[in-house]
């Protein structure tokens, strides 16, 4: 099965890139779990509930990679590198669990989203300024830069990023 992570800062489209996506390799793709878990448990999180969200992320992922093994393709809306860059930009650390998780963590190909597209408020967002997401987006850019795995950055509007990233898989698949 080939693992696609979408990351990037809020609002820039990572949830309709995955809804896209695996809509065109007819598949599933996981949903960001941090979403689910701050609507069902109010917006005002912990540096510890950063931990707990990751591990439910991790669940999340595990269960449908059980549950798709059938399926040459997934997609996944975030992953654990999002749960380092948010507890490093909002609380200046990372649990050193996290970092663990993500050392043992295996994915194929990276999509970084970058900032382009129009901030859309949400009863989750918190960083409507370009400033505030342009910075997270280098802190994503320096975190992918500084791994193994490759990454393609998607930028333009919804179409262009489907297209971009269907070249960006088509460019990384194992020949």
């Amino acid at each position: 099965m080939y693992k696609v992570v979408i990351i990037g800062p809020e609002s820039t489209g990572k949830s309709s890139l995955a809804a896209s996506l695996s809509a065109h390799f007819k598949t599933d793709y996981v949903p960001e779990f941090a979403r689910e878990y701050l609507l069902a448990n109010g917006k005002a999180y912990t540096y510890n509930d950063l931990y707990t969200i990751a591990l439910g992320q991790i669940h999340s992922e595990d269960s449908f990679t059980t549950t798709h093994k059938n399926k040459d393709f997934l997609f996944i809306d975030t992953d654990l590198h999002v749960m380092r860059v948010w507890s490093e930009f909002v609380f200046n650390q990372c649990d050193n669990r996290i970092l663990q998780h993500i050392a043992a963590r295996q994915y194929d190909l990276y999509l970084l989203c970058n900032v382009d597209l129009p901030w859309i408020a949400d009863e989750l967002r918190e960083y409507p300024d370009l400033a505030s997401r342009t910075q997270l987006y280098h802190h994503y850019h320096d975190t992918l830069v500084n791994q193994a795995i490759p990454f393609e950055v998607i930028s333009g509007k919804e179409n262009e990023r489907v297209e971009m990233a269907l070249k960006a898989i088509q460019k990384h698949l194992p020949r």
